[in-house]
């Protein structure tokens, strides 16, 4: 998602986010990050192989009522979605002026799609309030280069 922001000291900010399927572990949670997937995809292979003995390779006489499949079925699903609503997002705010330098450029990582949704909508509106990304006080850090933009 990208937003365009034209503040009242005549410059254009532009705040994107987009999710991260590499990026590092914040430091607070670095023992609960799975960035290489093959663990994600061993777990999988597992549930999926448990799965399908309670359900298929019961004896004929046990009933399987259609709640319990359907039940196995949703936390089949539940699983991955969770995982993949719950990746770091990437937010970053860069502008071209003041003209003669670089701009600014600054980048934040949100863990969670909703949270970072609101973000974004907080540094959106203190940009139109105040013409400035942050009070100062946030999570946004300053980079050093400008990202390339690319519509998504």
């Amino acid at each position: 998602m990208i937003r365009r922001v034209r503040t009242d000291d005549g410059r254009t900010w532009w705040v994107r986010s987009s999710i991260s399927w590499t990026r590092r572990a914040m430091t607070d949670e670095f023992e609960h990050d799975m960035t290489d997937f093959g663990h994600g995809i061993i777990m999988l292979v597992i549930l999926v192989a448990l799965t399908l003995f309670v359900v298929f390779w019961t004896p004929a006489e046990v009933v399987r009522p259609a709640w319990f499949v359907l039940l196995v079925l949703l936390i089949l699903l539940m699983l991955p979605v969770s995982w993949a609503l719950q990746r770091p997002w990437l937010i970053r705010v860069h502008t071209s002026g003041p003209v003669g330098t670089d701009g600014e450029h600054l980048e934040e990582v949100v863990r969670g799609m909703i949270p970072a949704r609101e973000t974004v909508y907080q540094i959106v509106d203190d940009l139109k309030r105040t013409g400035t990304p942050g009070d100062g006080n946030g999570s946004l850090m300053r980079v050093g280069s400008p990202p390339p933009l690319r519509d998504s």
